[in-house]
């Protein structure tokens, strides 16, 4: 892409960058913000691969099964409480699978499963959005704070 494309694309408003970004809803999947049952659904979903720890834990898997202890050292910060709960609610909803060998000690393994496999694109394209309008939202919200602080 030539440098005149790139000026064009960093001077579109974020409305628009949003309309060319956002894919077209397949065919009968039209969400209804009026529909508390579609909302509550996209609720749901969302609290359960929106966290931080689920993002995490979804990337780290993403480059195949490890055994827990490989999970908790690729993940800085998290605790071995939170990643228990983690990892037993992403198996739970049928994103993670967990398989225990009859080893002495025993040895379990924690793989995507084929569901969970199809978060990393969406978690991927989100990774990039947030990295990329991550400065506007600050100066956004500097402004904001800026404007609220003086009584404006």
């Amino acid at each position: 892409m030539d440098a005149s494309n790139t000026d064009v694309r960093n001077n579109d408003t974020a409305a628009a960058a949003s309309e060319r970004a956002a894919p077209p809803p397949e065919s009968g999947q039209v969400l209804e913000p009026d529909s508390h049952e579609n909302c509550r659904a996209v609720s749901d979903t969302l609290s359960r691969i929106g966290d931080k720890w689920t993002v995490m834990v979804v990337g780290t898997l993403s480059k195949g099964p490890m055994r827990y202890n490989q999970i908790r050292r690729s993940i800085d910060g998290i605790s071995q409480r939170m990643l228990t709960l983690t990892l037993k609610g992403l198996e739970r909803d049928g994103l993670v699978s967990r398989t225990v060998f009859p080893t002495i000690p025993p040895r379990v393994d924690y793989e995507l499963t084929e569901l969970g496999r199809t978060l990393i694109e969406p978690l991927q394209s989100l990774f990039v959005w947030s990295k990329t309008h991550r400065p506007a939202m600050l100066e956004a919200r500097r402004r904001f704070d800026e404007r609220h602080d003086h009584g404006a």
